[in-house]
């Protein structure tokens, strides 16, 4: 495969890193950008990535100036993050800020982006989006209204985009062992007083394969939808989940 220019957002780190390891295994460029620069360094030095560079997605002229200059073939709208609380609980400044940081974030990539593969009539982008993008999970409302979002620009983008040669789908992982587990397993624990094992297995018990899905098994979904011959697939939800939906 000719190498391609690539930008994962969120790329140090949990899926972000496995899908930029296995852009850069697939023979691409590949630049990450985070907002820690020890854990982007980390990722370079073993491999998972080519370059780094220290965003936060939630300052937009900050992303924009960073990914127009990197004239990307590949866009990974990765970076994002998710708060749990009953509604009620939920206020309009916890869905404002979900929403900067898992939607705008992509739409500020996106538009950067798009000049550049406008002009040289080819691009991917892939939005990381969740099954919570698909379908409804309780406690978790402001993440789940975001995703929802992140599912609509995706199939908005690829039909106004359909005839220029750049692709936009949606990658929906079902629950990953990241560290966003990890720390739904540490909440279920202080509130409920279960342990570990039983905490994980309330994440589990949602799939019917009865695991976890892996950062790996996402990000090879990934590899496929930015491949050249991947061109007739766009505004499409490519589900990760073990037969969850």
């Amino acid at each position: 495969m000719t190498e391609l220019r690539a930008c994962v957002t969120g790329g140090s780190r949990g899926i972000g890193r496995a899908i930029a390891a296995a852009l850069t295994a697939a023979g691409h460029h590949v630049t990450i950008l985070g907002r820690t620069q020890a854990t982007l360094d980390a990722a370079v030095a073993e491999g998972a990535a080519h370059a780094a560079r220290t965003v936060d997605v939630a300052e937009p002229d900050r992303l924009a100036e960073v990914v127009a200059a990197g004239r990307f073939d590949i866009l990974v709208n990765n970076a994002g993050g998710a708060e749990t609380a009953p509604f009620a609980k939920t206020g309009r400044a916890d869905f404002q800020r979900l929403f900067d940081l898992n939607v705008l974030s992509a739409v500020e990539a996106s538009r950067a982006a798009l000049p550049y593969m406008s002009a040289r009539g080819f691009g991917r982008i892939v939005n990381v989006a969740s099954t919570a993008g698909l379908k409804g999970y309780g406690y978790i409302s402001a993440y789940v209204t975001s995703k929802h979002a992140v599912v609509g620009l995706t199939k908005a983008l690829a039909i106004e985009l359909a005839r220029t040669g750049i692709t936009v789908n949606a990658l929906c992982p079902g629950y990953t062992d990241t560290d966003m587990v990890a720390t739904g397993v540490d909440t279920i624990m202080r509130r409920t007083q279960r342990s570990a094992g039983e905490a994980r297995a309330h994440f589990e018990a949602s799939n019917p394969m009865g695991r976890l899905m892996q950062p790996d098994e996402v990000a090879q979904a990934a590899v496929w939808l930015v491949h050249p011959l991947s061109g007739g697939v766009t505004g499409q939800c490519v589900v990760v989940a073990g037969g969850e939906l």
